[in-house]
């Protein structure tokens, strides 16, 4: 079987030693080494962690096959507080014009759908741009890497989560949506990535009319509410909004501002 149908239901069921015999394998293929193999309890059952280092920076594991994504707003159950926060939002003229939130999450969420991704290496941190997005594939061509696809980074975040955030359909409201080194958003998720852990960051994928694991910090900076300030780092945020201002001439000259997460194609 090539690596890269390896399904995350075929991953699951692997024994801790036929998992390391993949890793090891994996990292092979691309000319790196194994630097962490565990497991974590993920959906009801165990589920296996691979980080492979290559060239001083470190990518994790990330199964495909089939996958659901995106989120159901009118199966969402919000919170008193997130539904009276997101009122207050409204009632200070924020929310893009939508009265009420499952309106909200359906403007800027990924609708439902179902996938089928290959299995890749996906770098653990994302890495800032040092070119503008149009030249960004070629400068990651020449390391011997790509852009994430858009589907690719909501499946590496969520981890087959159907949750609104990959830890949960909550946030902690009292808390900041960005820096710090703590928090259920710094923890590492469930393949191992640093992901949708601060609303400062502005990640790029594949798809120009997307952008992921944060909004550059517009909605803390602009006063727009508490949940609102969280939404960017939920696991199938796309902000067309954002991602119209990243790829406009407005953001022309801001890329240095922006981030990718680099992916290493398996065979």
């Amino acid at each position: 079987m090539s690596l890269a149908d390896l399904t995350l239901d075929r991953w699951r069921a692997l024994d801790p030693a036929a998992a390391g015999r993949i890793a090891h394998e994996a990292a092979a293929q691309v000319g790196g080494r194994v630097v962490l193999l565990d497991a974590v309890e993920h959906l009801g059952g165990p589920l296996h962690r691979v980080r492979i280092e290559r060239g001083g920076q470190e990518f994790a594991l990330i199964p495909g096959g089939a996958v659901r994504l995106g989120f159901d707003p009118d199966a969402f159950s919000a919170t008193p507080a997130q539904s009276a926060d997101y009122a207050a939002s409204v009632d200070e003229g924020y929310g893009y014009g939508q009265p009420d939130l499952t309106s909200y999450l359906a403007d800027v969420l990924s609708p439902p759908r179902t996938a089928t991704l290959a299995t890749v290496l996906m770098a653990v941190e994302d890495e800032a741009l040092s070119d503008r997005p149009s030249d960004l594939p070629a400068a990651l061509a020449a390391r011997g890497l790509r852009m994430p696809g858009a589907d690719e980074w909501e499946h590496a975040c969520g981890a087959g989560a159907g949750t609104l955030f990959r830890w949960g359909s909550e946030c902690p409201l009292d808390e900041p949506s960005y820096g710090g080194s703590g928090g259920v958003r710094h923890e590492p998720n469930a393949f191992g990535l640093h992901i949708a852990y601060d609303s400062y960051r502005t990640e790029l994928s594949g798809d120009p009319t997307a952008v992921h694991g944060g909004d550059g910090g517009e909605a803390v900076c602009g006063g727009y509410g508490d949940l609102l300030a969280w939404l960017p780092l939920a696991t199938a945020n796309r902000n067309p909004y954002m991602a119209e201002f990243v790829y406009g001439p407005e953001g022309e000259d801001m890329y240095e501002q922006f981030s990718t997460r680099p992916v290493l194609s398996l065979r």
